[in-house]
């Protein structure tokens, strides 16, 4: 399928249109839908005839991401189709006043589900999740996630950075997933650790991890879906929702520090480091991780975008980064720049519903 959610808009400047069919198609405005037409509307209602219809045309809106939704289903209608589509409890945020970043939120979220739909991962690809930590308590929390991925057939790729299996053999043992691992001496370079870890691999993609990050349970799957229908050698997400520990406070942000915008959905040369997936064959093409004790993440893309692969960001609905203090991250940001460019704020941990938290 051809349409796909590059260009998606978070915060449209429209309300809702009819979605109608007129006999041969369906139409918006008595006119055959137009993706890039639609982007400012909050979204389409489906206004079912009577009578069985070809359905190829509301697919593909919500293979674009559009937001569909219909007060009620006919009979005709499949049921996995007609059940998002009458769950309206993303339209309740709408006119909510201070509250708008909520409803766009809730209306991403929507539109993330009818594009799973529209773009089904099948069969389960085989990604080779990598992660390389410092940190031998917070392997079991990481293991943790990784096993609730769905519709991929998933292997770990361990790199322990300066400590011996020993400290983690229990929850390595106990994980459900085929795991290898590698030592290495804490003085040999961060990227070096993730190439060694990475060599073993045998799934069709490779995926880093970062192991204090939250991460839904869908979100292999949707950056394999990305991968696909924006073909592209590189996918990865925004870095939008972050989790301040000391503060108990989740904040999402929409835009850079610049407050330029932070879209997702676009072909661009900056993901999400702990979000990065590849297919192993350009892994292996760009060179693997620079052999650096930083910026790793930062300088694969570059060299990959420099050997003309297609970078691509999708949504970061399925993925929360833990920031401290600014002392315990390679990134050194204190916690008040978090705040600073926060679109949305709340108290406690508050991640996207797509998160199943």
């Amino acid at each position: 399928m051809s349409v796909t959610p590059l260009g998606f808009v978070r915060t449209p400047e429209k309300g809702l249109a009819p979605l109608r069919w007129a006999g041969t198609g369906w139409t918006v405005d008595d006119r055959p839908p137009h993706v890039a037409a639609l982007r400012e509307l909050r979204g389409l209602e489906v206004e079912w005839p009577g009578h069985e219809v070809p359905l190829d045309g509301v697919l593909e809106l919500a293979a674009a991401g559009v937001p569909l939704t219909a007060t009620h289903a006919e009979p005709w209608v499949p049921a996995g189709l007609a059940a998002l589509l009458t769950d309206r409890d993303w339209l309740g945020h709408v006119g909510d006043g201070g509250l708008r970043g909520l409803a766009d939120l809730r209306r991403e979220e929507h539109s993330v589900r009818l594009r799973r739909l529209a773009h089904p991962i099948a069969p389960p690809p085989k990604v080779s999740i990598l992660m390389s930590t410092r940190r031998p308590a917070l392997v079991g929390f990481a293991l943790a996630q990784m096993e609730r991925q769905l519709d991929v057939e998933a292997e770990v790729l361990l790199g322990l950075h300066g400590f011996a299996f020993e400290q983690v053999r229990e929850v390595v043992e106990s994980c459900s997933l085929p795991v290898r691992w590698v030592e290495a001496d804490a003085s040999v370079p961060f990227g070096e650790v993730l190439n060694r870890a990475a060599a073993p691999a045998e799934g069709d993609f490779l995926a880093k991890w970062d192991d204090d990050d939250w991460y839904g349970p869908r979100h292999l799957a949707d950056l394999v879906m990305a991968l696909r229908y924006a073909q592209a050698d590189v996918a990865g997400t925004t870095a939008e929702f972050f989790y301040l520990e000391p503060l108990r406070t989740t904040i999402r942000r929409t835009t850079f520090s610049s407050g330029a915008r932070y879209p997702s959905e676009v072909y661009a040369d900056h993901v999400a480091g702990g979000t990065i997936m590849v297919p192993r064959k350009t892994f292996h093409d760009v060179g693997g991780f620079p052999a650096l004790p930083s910026a790793v993440d930062r300088e694969f893309l570059k060299a990959a975008h420099q050997s003309g692969a297609r970078i691509y960001r999708t949504h970061g609905l399925n993925y929360v980064l833990r920031r401290g203090l600014g002392s315990e991250h390679t990134w050194q940001l204190p916690l008040s720049h978090f705040l600073k460019v926060a679109a949305n704020q709340w108290h406690g941990f508050r991640p996207s519903l797509l998160m199943e938290a």
